[in-house]
């Protein structure tokens, strides 16, 4: 399935890495692929079901629930909280095949980003400095990395540019 507007479909998938005293950090990454903006990073010690669907509340309240969500078979996703969420905000849910995160490329894509442009180069030393710094590169990545999809637009310059062209025509 394929995005063909925004909030059509969002892709989910976690990351993990550390900060200083080897303590772990669990990041929540959320994407439009349309648009293919980072709607959120939650970046805590750990981030249960409950997050989860913690996270997608405060997304749809900005930007509307979403048609679909993509993610993995991970325990968080097939939870009945997420499952509950999806019914209730009439969004579908959308698994990829176990071993296959090809089928969730967009997020793959942008995990990628994130792993090579911040956390291999960056040493945490507090869940508070890594929730800084990750929403600083998240706000950069929107408005500051053009993608060739989008003719060179940033995400939210794509973004602005489709709510723009494509507003019902008053009659």
């Amino acid at each position: 399935m394929s995005p063909i507007r925004p909030n059509v479909i969002w892709a989910m998938d976690f990351q993990f890495d550390t900060t200083a005293d080897g303590r772990t950090i669990k990041m929540l990454n959320v994407i439009n692929e349309f648009t293919r903006q980072a709607l959120a990073i939650e970046v805590d010690r750990a981030i249960n079901a409950d997050g989860v669907v913690d996270v997608l509340d405060r997304l749809a309240l900005t930007h509307g629930a979403p048609r679909y969500v993509r993610f993995d078979n991970g325990p968080e996703f097939v939870a009945h909280a997420v499952s509950d969420w999806c019914r209730f905000n009439s969004a579908g849910s959308l698994f990829i095949d176990p071993g296959s995160p090809w089928q969730n490329a967009f997020i793959e894509s942008f995990n990628g980003r994130l792993r090579d442009e911040l956390l291999n180069s960056w040493r945490f030393d507090s869940l508070r400095e890594a929730r800084v710094i990750i929403e600083d590169w998240r706000i950069d990545y929107n408005t500051n990395r053009p993608h060739s999809a989008h003719g060179e637009l940033t995400p939210t310059e794509f973004a602005l540019q489709w709510a723009t062209t494509h507003q019902p025509q008053v009659a």
